[in-house]
């Protein structure tokens, strides 16, 4: 038997730049976290694909947005927690809770009897993936060398072609010919078999510098965030004057906790960090509020089947992925703001593809075509954003860091797809058509597109110097 390599200081992560990702000394590592990344990943693209089949069969079209926007609501927290504990004592307490809580929401959603209880389920789902993917990062950040770090970031996007590549297929015919609750119970002894492989690499990570003891108001202002995004988009589904004071209220106990969470400047798009930490929030919030509806469309707009939604899915996922691996190409040679510009600018041309989509003369392949197209700038920009993040942060809050990037990519994708799911509800009740809610919200999201354009002025105009003099490292 090999003799168990050391623990991984983030001291030594400058050392051994030649060393690839499945090199002897991170081989360990690198799976860990690929088996973090699957399962929510195929739960994720899954839920996507059968939620309207969900909704014919529970009713409750009311709670649609909700259904996504519960499960990254409850991710908040998860997130403070994880980010929190692994600077203190390292990633495996908050990976095995995140684990065991994913699993047992799994398990309640299988067994939903209504559309409210399939939300609570999914916000308990979204506890747990909160907690998972705030360790992998985390771990990025530890236990590579920097000039690593983007081909490390290119992997864990590439641990979701598997799951796109099947997982929305998979899903919807899982869901005609066994039930949508299998696409849920499915999963669930996956994350078990995944945590035994994985444990092992976790507990050679620890940090060799802690940040003290555990920050309660961190997760206090994480609570007092998603009571306040919680309360803000209730009320915009209201149509009286409590409707206004929940929202004024969710904006007065929101925003400050926000603030409070992320590094200083963020809500000002300041020059460096804090812009790529904004941007982050505007690019999720557009992306995922433009997919969220895309089955909807595909489904009751245009007649198609699951499996043609699914198709539409997957394409995005894949293209995510390339453009991710074309992100760890050109990142030592090219500035951050281009890199991530460049995204934006495809972003807009696929969600204008999707948008196209609702009307009838349009060819239904436009949708998986556009839908690459968004994907592919979602993959060059959201891994080039989180390069700038775990390059700006220093060493000893590098959970914080990551906190505050997977915090403001899911609140983008929650903001998203809740308001998403608020006009298209409101169309729906004031006996609009389905389509034009869709509509407006793809409209609204090519406009979050533009925003965060804006605040990617911020990012590095060129590549960073220690990234550039390191040659580029093998696999």
């Amino acid at each position: 038997m090999s003799r168990p390599l050391p623990p991984l200081d983030y001291r030594e992560k400058r050392v051994a730049t030649d060393a690839g990702v499945w090199s002897a000394r991170y081989r360990r590592l690198t799976l860990g976290l690929i088996l973090i990344t699957l399962g929510p990943a195929f739960e994720g693209l899954a839920v996507a694909t059968i939620l309207p089949k969900v909704v014919a069969d529970l009713g409750g079209l009311s709670f649609y947005g909700w259904a996504f926007s519960a499960y990254m609501l409850a991710t908040f927290v998860g997130i403070i927690l994880a980010g929190s504990e692994a600077d203190r004592r390292g990633p495996v307490l908050p990976f095995i809770a995140g684990v065991v809580l994913f699993v047992l929401g799994l398990i309640l959603a299988g067994a939903a009897s209504s559309m409210l209880m399939l939300v609570l389920s999914r916000g308990v789902q979204g506890f747990g993936a909160g907690l998972l993917a705030s360790v992998a990062f985390v771990c990025v950040g530890w236990g590579y060398p920097e000039a690593v770090k983007p081909r490390m970031l290119a992997v864990l996007s590439s641990a979701w072609v598997v799951p796109g590549l099947v997982g929305p297929a998979l899903a919807g015919i899982v869901a005609d010919l066994a039930g949508w609750r299998w696409v849920f119970l499915g999963l669930v002894p996956v994350l078990p078999l995944a945590t035994g492989l994985a444990l092992p690499a976790l507990r050679q990570l620890t940090p060799a510098v802690t940040s003290g003891s555990f920050d309660a108001r961190r997760l206090v202002a994480a609570v007092g965030l998603v009571i306040g995004t919680a309360m803000t988009l209730t009320g915009l589904q209201m149509g009286s004057l409590l409707a206004a004071v929940l929202v004024l209220m969710g904006l007065a106990l929101g925003i400050p906790s926000l603030q409070r969470l992320l590094p200083p400047g963020t809500l000002r798009a300041k020059e460096g960090l804090p812009a790529a930490i904004a941007t982050l929030g505007f690019l999720n919030m557009a992306f995922f509020g433009g997919e969220a509806f895309l089955p909807l469309t595909l489904i009751s707009i245009r007649g198609q089947s699951l499996f043609v939604a699914g198709v539409a899915l997957t394409a995005a996922t894949l293209t995510w992925t390339a453009g991710a691996w074309v992100q760890a190409q050109l990142a030592p040679r090219r500035g951050r703001r281009l890199l991530v510009m460049s995204g934006l600018t495809l972003l807009v041309f696929g969600l204008a593809g999707i948008a196209s989509v609702l009307i009838v003369g349009i060819p239904v392949v436009v949708a998986p075509v556009a839908w690459g197209v968004a994907g592919l700038g979602m993959g060059l920009a959201y891994s080039t954003l989180n390069l700038v993040v775990l390059e700006t942060a220093p060493a000893d809050q590098q959970g914080s860091a990551s906190s505050s990037m997977q915090l403001s990519s899911v609140l983008g994708s929650a903001l998203g797809t809740g308001l998403g799911g608020v006009i298209v509800g409101l169309v729906a009740v004031a006996g609009g058509r389905p389509g034009s809610g869709i509509l407006t919200v793809d409209i609204l999201v090519i406009v979050v597109v533009g925003l965060a354009m804006l605040t990617a002025l911020g990012l590095p105009g060129r590549p960073v110097q220690g990234i550039v003099e390191s040659e580029s490292p093998v696999l």
